[in-house]
Order: C-alpha cells, then structure tokens, then sequence
C-alpha cells in the first residue's frame, strides 16, 4: 500500500482531511479511539455550520476530522455540510460513526471547482480559532459524488491544521470507493489530477456507494468505512 501523506503540494489538488461523522461527538470520539487505539485531539466549533469536532493527524497536512452536529449550536440557516441534515445520513451514523467524505486542498480553489464535471457548490469563507480557509459547499448541503468526489478547501492561514496536531503514530495507507459508476468519480478525480488518490471499485447493485480507509495505527492496520 502507498502511503498519501499530502507532500509534496501538487500543481492540482492532494488528499488533505478524511471525514468521519458521528451522531454524538463524545461517542463517536470513544468508538474511534477505541478503534484506532489512539487518543484524539480537540478541534472546535463551526458557528455557520452548528458543527463541532476533533482531529487525529495522519500525515503530513493531511488528518482526519471526525464531526457532528453541535447540540448547543443554533441551527444555522442553510442545510449544514457534509449531508447532516439529511434523515438517510442521520440513520447511517446512529449505530457508529461512518467515514462519509474526503476534502482535497488546492491553490485555486476557483479554478478547480470550475474544472470539476461534478458541482461543488458555493465557495465558503470560513473560520475556526486561528485558522482561516475557503471550502466547497453545495447550497443544499449533499455530497458531491455520494462522498467520493472531494469537496476543495484552500487554507489561507499561515500553517495547516495537521501541525499543530500531535503526531500519534497514525498514517492513511490507502483510500478506496465503491460507486455504481465508478466511471463517472474516475473522471472527475482525474479532471482535478487526483486520479491516484483513491482506488475505485464497482459497488454491489444492492449497496450503496462508500469509502474506505486503511490507516495504520500503533496496534496495526485499521479499516474504517
């Protein structure tokens, strides 16, 4: 397996954060800790999206953000990111938490998303503490390609979340998606030059689309889906 630590910076897009959504940010942080064997970091809140969540380095810029819904956020005007609102979503993630979305750090975020054959949506400034970024979000809050087309993130602050986060001996070895047509993610990867990022597969006529993740953690190599 080829590691994707998200170095060197491309002239395209990289692999930069993994999406992990919970129903509850408390249980979801003990069920992935207890998976991965590996405490992980505080993160934050999301006021314009009533989001908050935690954070585990896998590389360099590159880690893994597991979210929720902040219960003591007001629900914000728009749909939230990432399909949160959605009751299908909602369902998904009761039992545990489920990797739903990866992101993908550009220069020219304006320029990628133009380039992409899949919409991504509105580009957002956002903030969190001291880090500042711009983002893809549809207007209607759904994921791009059923989570396995990337939403585009460009960081305007000075360092990536990824250092300053503890190095806990984790590392994303390999990201694979299984899509119904897997032609069409196929083309939409390579059209933003992230056709090496993920390994694609045929999914089951009966299954829905998914990703998978295989990090590398202290206690040995980890899927999670």
């Amino acid at each position: 397996m080829r590691r994707l630590d998200g170095s060197p910076e491309p002239a395209g897009a990289a692999v930069d954060h993994l999406v992990v959504a919970a129903a509850d940010l408390d249980a979801g942080a003990d069920w992935l800790e207890s998976h991965l064997g590996v405490p992980l970091s505080p993160g934050g809140r999301h006021a314009t999206m009533g989001t908050h969540n935690r954070l585990l380095r896998l590389g360099t810029n590159l880690y893994l953000e597991l979210i929720a819904i902040d219960p003591g956020a007001p629900r914000p005007p728009r749909p939230r990111w990432f399909g949160l609102d959605d009751p299908l979503m909602q369902e998904r993630i009761a039992q545990r938490p489920r990797l739903i979305h990866w992101l993908a750090r550009c220069k020219d975020i304006m320029a990628m998303a133009a380039a992409s054959p899949a919409p991504l949506g509105d580009i957002l400034g956002l903030a969190r503490g001291d880090f500042r970024w711009r983002i893809t979000v549809p207007g209607d809050g759904r994921l791009p390609g059923d989570g396995l087309v990337p939403s585009l993130i460009r960081w305007d602050s000075p360092r990536h979340p990824a250092e300053s986060l503890p190095d806990r001996g984790c590392a994303l070895m390999k990201l694979e998606g299984f899509h119904r047509k897997p032609g069409s993610i196929r083309n939409a990867l390579a059209a933003l030059g992230l056709a090496d990022a993920m390994a694609l597969y045929p999914a089951d006529p009966d299954a829905p689309p998914g990703l998978v993740a295989w990090v590398k953690a202290p206690a040995g190599l980890r899927e999670i889906d």
